[in-house]
C-alpha cells in the first residue's frame, strides 16, 4: 500500500511509526518543516517531501493530518492531482460532504476521529464512510488505523461527533481526574514524583480490573466501598458536588461544540 501523508504532526507521526513495524507500506510525508522532515526521514525512513506531487494513482492512499483551517486550500490544490486515489481525512469537523466539494466531487473519502493514546499504541478511531466507499477501501482505511490501536466504524456520519465527545477528547477527562488526583496525594505529604507514581498506578491497576472482569464497573465501584468506611464519604462527597453530572454534561458540551466546529469548518 502506498501512503502519502499530508502533515507530519503529532497523529501522523504516531500513525506513522505504527505502520512502519509492519510490512508491506510505501510511505512518504508532505512536511514543509524541513527540521520536521529531517527527522521523519531519519527515524522512520520514509520519504520526505516539501510539496505535493504532481500526481497520485487509483490505488494510492493520500491521509490528510493538516489543521482544519487549513484543510480547504490543502485540498482546493490536491484536488487535480489526486488521479482518484483514497483519500482519508483525521481532521476535525470538516465533513464528507465538504471534502467531497473542494477534492472536485470525489467520494472516495473516509473521515477518522483518533485519540492521543494512539502515540503510543492504545489509541482507538472512530471511522465513518459514505455508501460509495467500497469494501476494500475500508478495508485499507481500517488497517491503517489499527497500526495505533483499536477501531469502531459508525454508521452515520453524526456518529463522529458522538465518538468525539468520549474517546476523542476523554483522554483529557482523564488526565484533568489524573490531575487532580496527582494534587490530593501531594496536599497529604507526598512528593511530586511519589504522587504521580501512586495515581498512574492506580489508574493502570483499576482499567485493567475493569477490563478483565465480566461485573458492571458500578459494582467495581461498589466492591471498594463499605457502609460508614472511607470509600463511601470520598463518593458521597463527589455526588454532593455533582462531580458525575457535571462529566456526563461536559461530553454533551463537547458534543455540541464538535456540531458547531463542523458547521463553521465546512463552509466555502
Amino acid at each position: 500500500m502506498k501512503i502519502t501523508f499530508i502533515g507530519g504532526g503529532n497523529m501522523a507521526t504516531a500513525i506513522i511509526a505504527g505502520l512502519v513495524k509492519q510490512p508491506g507500506h510505501a510511505i512518504r510525508v508532505v512536511e514543509p518543516d524541513s527540521a520536521k522532515r529531517q527527522i521523519l526521514s531519519a527515524q522512520y525512513g520514509v520519504e520526505a517531501l516539501a510539496g505535493l506531487p504532481d500526481s497520485f494513482a487509483s490505488d494510492d492512499v493520500v491521509l490528510l493530518a493538516v489543521k482544519p483551517q487549513s484543510l480547504k486550500e490543502v485540498c482546493l490544490t490536491l484536488a487535480p492531482r489526486l488521479g482518484g486515489a483514497l483519500v482519508i481525512s483525521i481532521a476535525a469537523g470538516v465533513g464528507v460532504e465538504a471534502l467531497s466539494r473542494w477534492l472536485s466531487g470525489s467520494a472516495r473519502i473516509v473521515r477518522v476521529m483518533p485519540n492521543t493514546p494512539a502515540m503510543v499504541g492504545k489509541g482507538v478511531s472512530g471511522l465513518y464512510a459514505g455508501d460509495r466507499v467500497g469494501t476494500d477501501d475500508r478495508a485499507a482505511a481500517e488497517a491503517i488505523m489499527r497500526a495505533v490501536g483499536g477501531v469502531v466504524w459508525l454508521q452515520a456520519e453524526a456518529g463522529i461527533d458522538d465518538i468525539t465527545c468520549i474517546s476523542g477528547s476523554g483522554p483529557a477527562y482523564v488526565f484533568y481526574f489524573i490531575e487532580s488526583m496527582i494534587e490530593a496525594a501531594m496536599e497529604t505529604g507526598f512528593d511530586e514524583a511519589q504522587a504521580r507514581s501512586l495515581v498512574l498506578a492506580t489508574f493502570d491497576g483499576a482499567v485493567e480490573l475493569a477490563r478483565q472482569s465480566s461485573v458492571p464497573v458500578a459494582t467495581l465501584r461498589q466492591n471498594v466501598m463499605s457502609k460508614g468506611g472511607t470509600t463511601e464519604r470520598a463518593i458521597a462527597r463527589f455526588e454532593a458536588d455533582g462531580v458525575k453530572a457535571a462529566i456526563k454534561a461536559g461530553a454533551v458540551d463537547c458534543r455540541v461544540r464538535s456540531v458547531e466546529l463542523g458547521h463553521e469548518l465546512s463552509k466555502d
